[in-house]
Parts: C-alpha cells; structure tokens; sequence
C-alpha cells in the first residue's frame, strides 16, 4: 500500500529573495539544512585512488603540494605527501583541470575547473577559483561557461595578471573558448586568442626570459556520444610578443592538415627552443621542434600519445635539469634525451599507467612527482622506483552492487581504469576499513558489477565494451561468459558500461545487453537473446559532428569512441515474472510482458519535456506495481545539463515528470526506491545525493559529510536498511541506516522532540587488527576509513534546540546589531543570572529489560538531526579522585562493562535549570550477539554478572586507593600545620607518623611494595593485580571469565575485605580524632579538617 503523500510547503534557501514569513516556514521544513545531521560516511578506499589532473609544488616550502584531481576536488598537503585536505569540497563543482600557485605570492592559488582531457565520462567545470589564503577559502572569478579550463599562467612580476587556457564545452559548440587574459586579478578577462565556435585553447607557455612572449596551441574537436573528432583547420599554434594583444599563427614547417590537440613545452634552459606533440589524422601525429622562437619547426619523430587516443593525453613537459629532455605524457611515458628525436618508455614498474601531469623539484634533478589515472607516485631516482601515494580516497566508480554477506556486507564497483573492486563497508577491527581490506575481482576499467543474492561468493564483473566475467570468491577463479552471436548474426554492440540485471525471480538468472538483450539461467554458462536489435542501429560514420560529416580522412579518435547503439539499461518487474524493459543511448525506451517476445518501442522525446537525443541512464521498476517504472535521463553529451526523471503507471503509456524541485545542471544517473515506502526514494545526481518522501514533488538534498561530487550510482542494502552512494572521484558514501527518513512527516519535524526508531545493534569485540586504536603505529599517512559507530545508534530530531539565557539574549542582539540598533545592556543582574545557568543537556537513557537502568549518556541540543552512539557499555565504577594523576598509555578508558545481549529501552529527555523533563520514548532495540566462537565460554549473561561482581569491587578499591593518596596528602598538610604551630615536639608528632607508617602498610597491600615495584622485582600479587587479571581479558574477547579469572576475583575480594575496615578505621575514627585534637590546640587549619570556629 502507497503510504499517502505529506503536503509540505517548501521555499528554496537558494533564492536570493525570501519572505521573513516564508523563511520561517521553511525552517522546520523539509529542507537539506534540516537533514545535515544525517551523515554520510566515507569508506574510501585509497587502494588505487584516482585520476590526477594537475600538480603545483610550492616554490620554496617543497613539502606543501597542491594536487587538481579530474573529479575529485582539489587537496592540499603540506607534508609532502604523508596526510591531505581535501580543500575544494564546498565549491559548486568537482572537476579540475589545473592548479596554479602565484610565485609572486603562494598563499594564492589559482583553480581551472572541468577537466582537461575530452574523455566520455569528464566532468565539467564553472570557470576560474581563486585562494589568496592557501586554499582555505576560494571565490569564484568567472568564465563560467568555458567547462574545461586546462592551464594557468601568471606573470612572473605582476600577480594581477593572467592567462587562461579554455578549451570549451566539449558535446557543444559555443561557450567561452580560446585565451583569456586579465590585468586586475580575475575582476574582468579578455578573450585575446579565440577561432570558431569548436575551438578553444588547450595549452599555454610562457618565454622565462619574458612574461610577454607566449605560445598558444588551438584546439578543434567535438565529443559526441557516438563519435569524437579531435581536430581540424583551427588547431594551430600561435605566439605572442606583447602579451596576448596581437598573435601570429606559426606554420612554417608544421602540419598542413588538420591538427587535434597539441601539447607546448619551452626549453628552461634555452628558451629559444619550443616542444611540440601535435595529433594528426586518425591517431597519428608526431613532435616536432623549433628552434627559432618558432619562426620555423622541424619535425622529429612520430611519437604521439596512443591507448585511449590523444586526446587523453599529450601534455609535453621539458625537463628543468636537462637540456632537450622532453617527456610526453601517455599511457606510459615517454621520454626523449635529444629534444625528440627518439622516445624511450620511462621506466614504470610498479607504477599505474595513464599519466597526465609530471612535477619537479628545482634542487633535484633525479626527483618526479607524477600524476596518473590511479593516483600520485614519486621518485627520487629519476623513476627507477616509485613511492606510491596510498591516502588519497578519490577513486571514480561508475556502478556498484551490494552482496549479503554476514554479519557484515561488500560493496563493489566498477571503476575508471583501476579495476572492479570489492571491501566491506564495515570491520569488526577497531582500526576501521584499510586498504588491506580491499580486493580486486577483475582487472582493467571496472563497469557494472552485480552479485548473487544469497551466495556472496558468486560476483560478475565486466571490462569496458561488455566484455563480461564470473568470479568465484572462494577459489578465485574468473570465467568468461560474454554472450557470443550465432553464425549469421551480426556482431554485438556492447556499451563501453554495458547493464547486467539479475533477475529477481531466480538467482541463478541474469540478463545482459549488446544491441540486444540477452538471457541466461544458468548464471552465464549459457545464454538465448530474448529481444532483436533494440536500437536505431545507425551508422555513427553518418551522424554530424561539428555540425557536419566527415570523411574516413579526418582527426577522428577512434580509441576514445565507445561502441554506439547500445543498451544501457536493463530492468524487470520484481512483481510480475517476464515484464522487462530496456534502454538505449541513442533515444529509445523499449518494454516487453511477455519475456522478451514482443518488444514495444518508446521514443524519449515522446516522454514529458524529455530531448529526443537523451540518454537512458537508468530504468527502475516499482517494487510494488508492475506497470509503474521510472526511467533516469541524461543529454550532458549533447551540451545539455538539465536533469530528466520521469515515471509511468500504466506500462509506457503515459508518463509524467518526477523532476520537481531538482537543481539546474543536476544531470540525473540513478534512482532507487525504499522496499518498505513506496513514495520514499533516492537519487543520484552529478552534484549529490537527493531524497524525496512524497514521490518526487519535492527532493531534498543529503548535504551531511558529502563533498560536491558526482553520484553515479546508489544502491540499498535491504537487510541493513543502509543507502550506499558510488562517486566518481571520491570513492564510496554510506548512509547508515536511513530507517528515519520513513518516518519523516510535518508533525515529527515540528514536534518538540523526536525518537526515531532504534536499529539492533551489534554485540562483538573489536579487534584490534593493528595491535592499537586508530593508526597505532603505522604513521599519519596510513589510510583508514571509519567504521560506524560501535554500539547502538540513536537519533532524534529537536525542532527548536535548547538555548540558554545567554543564546536568547545574543539571538536577540545580533538581529539589532544587523540592523544597526541599539543592544541594551541587561544589566548586572542579568548576566549574574546567566553566568550561574547550568548548560542545558539532551540525555538518553538506556535501560534493560527489567526497565533498570544501564547508562545515561548526553546528546547534542542543539536544533535538527542527531544521531549518538553508545557502545553497549555500563558506565565506570572507578572512583571520581579529587587527586588526578598522568593517564596510564596502556589502560582501556571510557566506559565500565559490557552489557550482554538482549532487549533495552531508550528514552530522550531534557536537563534545563536542573529539572528533567522525559521528550521521547522508550524505544525498544535489540542487542544481538555476533561471531559465536570456537570455544564454547562463558554464556554473556553470566559474564555480566560476574563482571557486576568485578565493577563492584573496582568501585571500593579505587576509592580506597584515592582515600589512601588523600590520606597522605592530609598527614602531609598536618605535619606542615604542625611545623607552624605553637605547639612544641611530642606526642602530636608520633600520633601523626603512626598513622602515616599504616597507611604505607595498607598501601602496599592494594597495591604493591612500591620501591620493588620501581626495580621492576616480581611481588606476590596485591588485591589491584588480582583485580586486573580477574577482569584484563573482558575488553578484548567474548569468551568470558575462565576459572582462573574467578579465583583470582574471590582472592581479591577476601584480601580486600580485610584491608577495608583497617582503612576505615584509620581515615575515619584516627585521624579524625587527631586533628579533633590538633584543632582543640589551635594549629593552623589544613585540608581534610572542619572549619575552625570563631570566638
């Protein structure tokens, strides 16, 4: 049943003009800000990171890095490398494409977004970002529609003034192209080199000798989604002398053709000498050199930067140690020593692939910091080895899939050229998920994986173009189960990210798409094509690009261009058997009842607002309604941002727009649906993660713990109730258990206080896989990501937040202050009343089944979500010493005991002005017992008994040990009162050194002959030892006391006894009694004593 839909109304905070009243309608409403309390959290991983775009070493303090990652932001490190910030993350976009530092001043530093290559799945960007305080703040400054800026040169002298190379909208013509120059640091630019409307600019240098001479390298190209053309008659290269005012096309001696993209580079050492890697026809190209300033070029070699085409690649960089040394980023790189005559394959063992940016330092000629599809790596032996840098989480995952392990669940994903990758989004290791975690089911770019429920072992990954397998994690093993055609067929067309859906009526079922969609019960041994061609099967040689065809002779990048009329994704009804439906990436959405035997096509452009030339990104049916479907679209590759989500009920007939309320430009990639709500849903968007309640009218944005990134894929892990989120550039989100969001309505948001509903929490021991908490010993740079809280999760909502006087009083000033009122003073009467206020306390009591309770803990107060963890603990029953001491390294802190297995309560309360006042609650939640071991101990229950018996003796003897430290300290103050009375020496002085001498007495049985204890001499053990060891092993297994345990609890329990009345005896009756005496005889007045009367 569909739960019927809350009516909210929702004004966007965006808008820069709101109502007072409108605000404040909104401000317990269904807004991000409302929900920034739910937290997504990152679990990496950093086992291969990910695309680097560019690389800016500080000119004089060299540990401080500054790193452009395609789609991941921009980081900082000021430790060469050893911990990160991420310091872009709260910009409006994640793609970069070069990074620039100010020599004039480093605190700026200078962002080119959208990425500098014309790959299929680039990000784009917004324009220029500025930081003048190291990158702990930037400002936008313009050419907003350029989408992919790749390089920036400021002058030497004058930091006001720069160059800005755009390339331009890469699926569109227009936009802002060619090079830009500004003289009043970024307020206004001018575009001072430009051609047509597919040409930009792609490189720029500069002459060291003179900020005035430049060298710019056009670029004509265009992506479509069939096709790439990397050049034509506008690429060229062109110098000026004067700054950017007049240029001159350089050609004497270079191609006559056409030219794709051009990589620049000047000799540091005789800047007269010019590098170019220039692409021609079809692939080809070669380097060429001048000599001259390039006034005429001669060409060298043939090098040209191959794998996925040039376009990927063909950034040039000379080397600042050696003359004519040039290195040509390519898949590897390639290195020539004679100015590129000859190339060489820079040595890369160990080393990932696909290179794009290359650093050095000025002090070191053997030192290389490259940039590469899979990350950072560094050489100090001019890369005869390579460090790897393994903490930079900003791996690019196009899909994911969830398995069913137990206790724990695996993500996997599909990655941008660093395999499929599988790791648990949760350890029982107190250290969190490491790299170690992670593992790889198959090699090459990952697509789309998919998992068997109910046998985690089986788990099918694909490399690009369809090329799909079958890994059986048990032994390892990977089958080939690509479906084949039959002799006569024609060939299979399978998507660069081809879809595989298995069905959810048979496990052992999977469907899988080329042009075609294919079926196999026998989880792809064996496959039969239920559907014909589903496609348009067009010709992409036709189509246009630029406007117009081409011929077979043209700067065609054929290793870059993805296989076109496709299938990009596959859905069936979970409802009724054989319902499926398909999508394609030229525009069509097709839909069979009968199991493939009949197909009916739906155009996209038939669909409400929807462009006829839109992608299908995904197709989702309803989990509750076999005629109900959804369907994600994108036309990004026709230069059009907008997002595109529509849903049908009646099979395709009629469809309607699901869009809402989504931002511009949020190109929409995957939506899921709640298996419990059926108007609750998630989406996945290229600049967050949106959810709506009420079917899509309205979305909300999860802003909690999530940067600006691109979400390509989401997935609902149903037995957890947790939504995981695959981003390209920054690795996998998890929001753990989203069960709140059901029962999110108007009246749980505006209500004082709310109690959402508790999930089971997990009892086990953590382990502690590095030998300590955290990093241990393996040094900051050691990557970790962080499980879930340990323990039981509660959250809750506060519509207004407690405050105290002082909060009321500011709240009040501040909205004088804004209007430039007076703030009365309140007087001091006022602010005596607020200084004595106690701090206002959110509290939640935990108790058991027999309704005692187990722990209090305190939560935050103020407005929105929270969530707080306990962690199955009894509170401590070590005594509150008045005398502290240094912390022992190697002592457990927190809480007591571990409460064992069973059924609790949880209610919210309020502490204000000291009165509690119960808010919420009790909800019940179940603690469940985990990981039962090999060996048959202590049953929990009984463990915890026992462990009260400990936690009560604990309690006596650490207030004895603290009684006994400030019985010394009062002996100490009352022979220094004694020393300053009148009194003369006798029996006060004997009296007071009896009862310090038993004190060190029954010092030494709790806790040990001191002076052996500082030679480290054996001792028989005292009453501490044996409680020690009676309790040691309680935070580090489940398996409970052993008989061992227990005797050495009985024999500190019996010696303690004995001590116990001596110790009472002597700090409550002999003591007392003396200074009772010593006050009688008018001795000065020391701690521990009454105060003394007046006369």
């Amino acid at each position: 049943m569909r739960r019927s839909a809350v009516a909210l109304t929702i004004v966007a905070l965006a808008l820069p003009v709101c109502a007072l009243a409108a605000e404040e309608e909104t401000e317990a409403g269904m807004t991000a800000e409302t929900f920034s309390g739910l937290e997504l959290r990152s679990i990496g991983p950093a086992l291969m990171s990910g695309r680097i775009a560019d690389i800016a070493i500080h000119p004089t303090d060299h540990s401080i890095w500054y790193v452009a990652v395609g789609s991941g932001g921009v980081w900082k490190t000021v430790n060469a490398g050893t911990t990160w910030e991420p310091i872009f993350d709260d910009v409006s976009v994640y793609s970069t494409g070069c990074v620039v530092i100010d020599p004039s001043n480093p605190h700026t530093v200078w962002v080119g977004t959208g990425e500098n290559v014309g790959g299929r799945h680039v990000g784009f960007g917004d324009g220029i970002y500025k930081s003048t305080d190291g990158g702990a703040n930037w400002t936008n400054m313009g050419l907003s529609d350029t989408q992919h800026l790749s390089e920036i040169i400021i002058h030497p002298e004058d930091s006001n003034t720069l160059w800005v190379a755009a390339q331009g909208p890469l699926w569109s013509a227009g936009g802002e192209r060619g090079l830009y120059k500004t003289t009043d640091g970024g307020e206004t630019w001018t575009n001072v080199l430009s051609a047509g409307e597919w040409t930009g600019v792609t490189d720029v240098v500069m002459d060291p000798r003179d900020p005035d001479v430049l060298y710019a390298a056009t670029w004509q190209h265009h992506r479509t989604v069939a096709a790439l053309v990397d050049g034509g008659p506008e690429t060229g290269i062109h110098r000026t002398t004067d700054g950017g005012q007049s240029w001159t096309r350089l050609t004497e001696g270079l191609p006559k053709g056409n030219m794709g993209k051009i990589g620049l580079a000047v000799s540091p050492q005789k800047p007269d000498v010019l590098y170019a890697a220039i692409e021609l026809d079809n692939s080809k190209g070669g380097v060429w050199r001048s000599a001259d300033r390039g006034a005429t070029w001669t060409k060298q070699s043939d090098a040209v930067a191959g794998a996925t085409g040039p376009h990927y690649y063909q950034e040039l960089v000379a080397s600042p140690h050696a003359f004519d040394r040039i290195y040509l980023m390519d898949v590897r790189i390639q290195v020539s020593d004679d100015g590129g005559a000859t190339f060489r394959r820079l040595k890369e063992e160990d080393k990932h692939s696909d290179n794009h940016a290359l650093a050095f330092l000025p002090d070191d000629p053997d030192y290389l910091l490259a940039g590469t599809d899979g990350g950072l790596y560094e050489s100090f032996d001019l890369a005869e080895s390579w460090r790897y840098v393994a903490n930079l989480p900003v791996t690019q995952f196009y899909k994911l899939a969830l398995d069913d392990s137990e206790p724990f669940y695996n993500v996997y994903g599909g990655t941008q050229d660093n395999n499929t990758q599988g790791g648990p989004v949760r350890t029982a290791s107190v250290n969190g998920i490491r790299n170690a975690d992670w593992f790889i089911t198959l090699f090459a770019d990952g697509h789309q994986p998919a998992v068997e429920p109910g046998n985690p072992n089986i788990v099918y990954s694909e490399w690009q173009e369809g090329n799909l397998t079958r890994t059986d994690r048990a032994t390892g093993g990977i089958v080939y189960i690509q479906p084949q055609p039959e002799p006569g067929d024609p060939p299979e067309r399978f998507n660069w990210d081809a879809p595989i859906l298995i069905s959810p009526h048979s496990p052992t079922r999977v469907y899988y798409g080329s042009q075609r969609v294919w079926r196999s019960d026998d989880r792809g041994d064996s496959w039969t094509p239920v559907s014909p061609d589903l496609t348009k099967d067009e010709d992409r040689m036709l189509l246009p690009v630029m406007n117009r065809q081409w011929s077979s002779t043209a700067p065609w990048d054929f290793g870059a261009m993805s296989v076109y009329n496709t299938i990009t994704s596959l859905a069936e009804s979970p409802i009724t058997e054989g319902v499926l439906w398909a999508g394609t990436d030229d525009g069509l959405i097709q839909v069979s009842s009968d199991g493939g035997s009949n197909w009916t096509a739906i155009p996209v452009g038939d669909l409400p607002g929807v462009p006829d030339t839109a992608f299908v990104n995904n197709i989702v049916a309803d989990l509750y309604d076999a005629d109900t479907a959804y369907v994600a679209l994108d036309n990004h590759k026709f230069g059009d941002f907008a997002p595109y989500l529509v849903t049908t009920t009646d099979r395709g007939r009629s469809w309607r727009s699901m869009v809402g309320d989504l931002p511009d430009r949020h190109l929409v990639w995957r939506l899921v649906q709640d298996h419990v709500d059926a108007d609750l849903f998630f989406l996945a968007t290229e600049f967050g993660i949106f959810f709506t309640v009420d079917g899509g009218d309205q979305w909300i944005e999860l802003e909690g713990g999530v940067p600006t990134i691109s979400f390509r894929d989401l997935a609902i892990q149903r037995r957890e109730n947790d939504l995981v989120g695959a981003s390209f550039g920054r690795g996998f989100y998890v929001l753990d258990d989203y069960t709140p969001l059901r029962e999110v309505s108007e009246e749980v948001l505006t209500a004082e206080a709310y109690l959402f509903q508790v999930k089971n929490a997990l009892w086990y021991t953590q382990r502690p896989t590095l030998g300590q908490g955290g990093r241990a010993s393996q040094g900051a740079g050691y990557y970790i990501a962080d499980n879930p809280p340990f323990g039981a999760v509660f959250t809750y909502h506060l519509a207004d937040g407690l405050t105290t006087l002082e909060d009321d009083r500011r709240e009040t000033e501040k909205k004088l202050e804004k209007e430039w009122e007076d703030t009365p003073y309140v007087g001091y009467e006022a602010l005596e009343a607020e200084r004595r206020q106690p701090e206002p306390a959110i509290l939640l009591t935990i108790r058991d089944a027999e309704g005692e309770v187990v722990r209090t803990i305190t939560g935050p107060a103020k407005k929105g979500f929270h969530r707080v963890a306990w962690d199955l603990r009894y509170p401590t029953t070590k005594a509150i010493k008045q005398i502290t001491t240094e912390p022992n390294p190697w002592e457990r802190g927190g809480g007591g005991h571990k409460a064992p297995p069973g059924s609790y309560t949880i209610t919210l309360s309020k502490r204000t002005d000291g009165e509690v006042t119960q808010l919420a609650g009790p909800e019940p939640f179940e603690v469940v017992r985990v990981f039962p071991g090999t060996l048959e101990g202590t049953p929990p229950a009984e463990t915890a008994e026992y462990m009260e018996r400990v936690a009560e003796l604990r309690r006596a003897v650490t207030a004895a040990d603290d009684a006994l430290k400030n019985g010394f300290v009062r002996v100490e103050k009352l022979s220094e009162a004694l020393d300053n009375s009148t009194i003369g020496p006798g029996t006060l002085d004997t009296r007071l050194e009896t009862i310090k001498q038993q004190l060190f007495d029954l010092d030494g049985a709790l806790g040990g002959n001191r002076s052996m204890a500082s030679f480290n001499l054996p001792q028989t053990p005292n009453v501490a030892r044996r409680l020690r060891v009676a309790s040691i092993s309680e935070g580090m297994s489940d398996y409970g006391p052993t008989p061992n345990h227990r005797r050495q609890l009985e024999i500190a329990e019996t010696e303690f006894a004995e001590i116990l009345p001596e110790l009472k005896a002597l700090l409550e009756v002999d003591l007392p009694a003396l200074e009772t005496k010593m006050e009688a005889e008018g001795v000065p007045w020391s701690p521990g004593r009454p105060l003394p009367d007046v006369n």
